[in-house]
């Protein structure tokens, strides 16, 4: 079996430096050595599961660059650069760009004006590619994805701005096989999700909002937020085995799995955030998701 790999970022300069999100807030800021104890025990989670943990070089003046997930997606060796809605993330493109190059990617961007934000708004589940539009990414661009990789793309429109992002409210666990958030999807949304999705296991708001979705996926294993006891119990009658890290100071920011995983998910063993899936998990090819 492929040893997964996933991309995190240190979070030597991560804090609330501005609010692009209805969950950041100046005021309220970040815990530094919270942070990267938290930081360090997902690592070390991760590590524990078989994980080849890539690091990227901490930027001064780019807190986010921690949420490597939004880096872009990867395909095979090839990487889908991120087009950033907001200027405050576009300053992290020129760096990831970099990494990706100098680890034998070839680096590509979509049409000039298109808003696309990387795995997270693009996953796939089997061999379709779900992406989620309106808030952050423009459909067009998932499309124009579709077109050059040949693969399905199904666009689902996101209605709720605390979950901007598609990872934010709906995690692939398997071919077939997925947690969501419903309200964060408009009824069609939710129709094409049940439609081509046969195993669909729904969160409540309570812990959607926890980001219980923004999981890394391992095999069996999950990885998600402290306080995620309800899904931690479907998702064990599921056949998954839950392991919990407390991720607070990570949502103070947007989401836990960001940090985690940026690999377009480079096929996604699940994703926590800080970091960015570099290949495609143990379990599957990019053709059987």
């Amino acid at each position: 079996m492929t040893t997964p790999r996933i991309l995190m970022c240190p979070p030597d300069f991560y804090g609330i430096e501005y609010e692009i999100n209805p969950w950041m807030s100046r005021a309220r800021g970040s815990t530094p050595e919270r942070a990267r104890l938290q930081w360090r025990d997902l690592y070390d989670t991760l590590v524990k599961l078989g994980v080849q943990i890539e690091l990227m070089t901490p930027q001064q003046g780019l807190p986010d660059l921690v949420f490597t997930a939004n880096a872009g997606l990867v395909f095979g060796n090839r990487f889908f650069s991120s087009g950033f809605a907001h200027p405050e993330r576009q300053r992290e493109t020129p760096y990831f760009d970099a990494w990706f190059a100098e680890h034998g990617f070839n680096v590509e961007h979509l049409p000039a004006g298109t808003y696309f934000e990387g795995a997270g708004d693009a996953l796939f589940c089997g061999p379709i590619l779900f992406a989620g539009y309106r808030i952050r990414s423009h459909a067009a661009g998932h499309l124009h994805l579709g077109n050059v990789l040949q693969r399905m793309v199904l666009p689902v429109e996101l209605v709720d701005k605390r979950f901007y992002h598609l990872d934010t409210c709906f995690c692939p666990l398997a071919p077939g096989e997925a947690i969501y958030f419903p309200d964060a999807f408009d009824a069609y949304g939710r129709q094409v999700l049940a439609s081509h999705i046969p195993k669909l296991i729904p969160v409540v708001e309570k812990e959607a909002e926890r980001f219980a979705c923004n999981a890394v996926v391992v095999g069996k294993k999950v990885v998600i937020n402290a306080g995620s006891d309800r899904l931690a119990e479907d998702l064990a009658k599921a056949g998954y085995e839950c392991l919990f890290v407390e991720l607070d100071e990570f949502i103070k920011g947007r989401r836990q799995r960001e940090m985690l995983d940026a690999a377009p998910r480079w096929g996604r063993c699940g994703d926590l955030e800080p970091v960015i899936r570099l290949r495609f998990s143990a379990r599957t090819s990019p053709q059987e998701r």
